[in-house]
């Protein structure tokens, strides 16, 4: 395992390790022993998946009152995906960074708590995993509209599909 350091405090990209022989591979996609020495001390409740057809964005999510560490890999296929730092006090607040993440570079983005998410599916059924710190709670979900213009995010997409709920985000501005 490799761990990045990324220009936002707390943001981590890991890199895994896969072990390929004739019968397929094998890959770790979580030891909590590792990971606490990195600084993932967190305790995980909940893991998601979502599948994506390609041109798909998701986001940019978050929580306020419950907000939720995740630690994202991608099983199947390519994703940009972009964390946003929500954090006020933070020094990068309102900065982003962006990654990509796929079935075939083994790279995880740890997304800290009071993080914007989000990402945009490379591939035709990509199939995305992230490990939560928090439950999810319908009543505490957010969104900041994906093309924001005060973010200036490079999404490499015009005109993605999106829900309604991601289509009527907020401004970063009224955040």
């Amino acid at each position: 395992m490799k761990i990045y350091k990324t220009k936002i405090k707390g943001l981590i990209l890991i890199k895994t390790s896969k072990y390929f022989d004739n019968r397929g591979n094998f890959f770790e996609a979580f030891n909590q022993n590792i990971y606490s020495k990195v600084g993932i001390k967190n305790k995980f409740v909940q893991d998601n998946f979502s599948v994506s057809k390609k041109n798909v964005l998701r986001g940019l999510h978050y929580q306020k009152n419950k907000p939720q560490g995740k630690l994202v890999s991608v099983l199947k296929g390519e994703i940009l995906d972009i964390a946003v730092d929500i954090r006020k006090n933070s020094n990068t607040f309102g900065k982003y960074q962006s990654f990509i993440l796929s079935d075939k570079n083994f790279k995880q983005i740890w997304i800290p708590k009071n993080f914007a998410h989000g990402f945009l599916s490379l591939t035709s059924n990509t199939i995305v995993n992230y490990k939560c710190t928090d439950f999810y709670d319908p009543k505490d979900q957010n969104t900041i509209i994906w093309n924001d213009k005060d973010l200036k995010i490079r999404w490499p997409i015009k005109n993605p599909i999106i829900s309604k709920k991601d289509k009527d985000g907020i401004f970063f501005k009224d955040l």
